[in-house]
């Protein structure tokens, strides 16, 4: 069976950036998704569309077709001082790479990324980590079937990227859920 819209896909991939791997399936932990549903970026659905369990493939995708080019407005100077919580920073919290679940003033979530700590001002990047990035994918069709009820549980709509099951889960649009 060729993918196409309303298959279920499984899929052995390797992400390599700047020739390092960024990410990669685990052996015999394939990467399975409902075609079409917004699970993975776009451009990669196209490059795979139409291939057959056996099949290889390898292809780049540019940061306009990824993530996006780096902005520079997500990426802003906070006091420290909004990191407290009970007047104190959690040990550890405040760690150049690590992430933390924010909200914007309007009450939205969103996660931004460590990128220096100086005195008592804490810099963070909103752009999503792969961001600015080349992606070169590589990998096989493990199997492709027909989508079935089962296998859209836990999707509010599809179409968006990602999920909502509920119970706090969120899900990276490059790998898939796995609520």
């Amino acid at each position: 069976m060729k993918i196409t819209e309303n298959t279920f896909v499984s899929l052995d991939y390797k992400l390599e950036v700047d020739g390092k791997i960024a990410d990669q399936s685990q052996p015999g932990q394939p990467l399975k998704f409902a075609f079409g549903m917004g699970m993975l970026l776009p451009k990669f659905e196209a490059a795979i569309a139409g291939l057959e369990p056996g099949q290889e493939f390898k292809f780049t995708l540019s940061p306009a077709d990824g993530y996006g080019e780096i902005i520079k407005e997500a990426i802003v100077e906070l006091p420290k001082e909004v990191f407290t919580i009970n007047g104190e920073v959690e040990e550890g919290l405040l760690t150049v790479g690590n992430m933390i679940p924010m909200a914007d003033a309007s009450g939205n979530r969103l996660m931004g990324r460590v990128a220096a700590v100086a005195g008592d001002k804490v810099t963070m990047d909103f752009n999503h980590p792969m961001a600015g990035n080349t992606l070169n994918f590589s990998g096989r069709i493990v199997d492709v079937r027909e989508v079935t009820p089962e296998d859209l549980q836990g999707f509010a709509g599809g179409g968006g990227g990602g999920c909502d099951c509920g119970d706090g889960c969120s899900c990276d649009d490059s790998k898939g859920c796995k609520c």
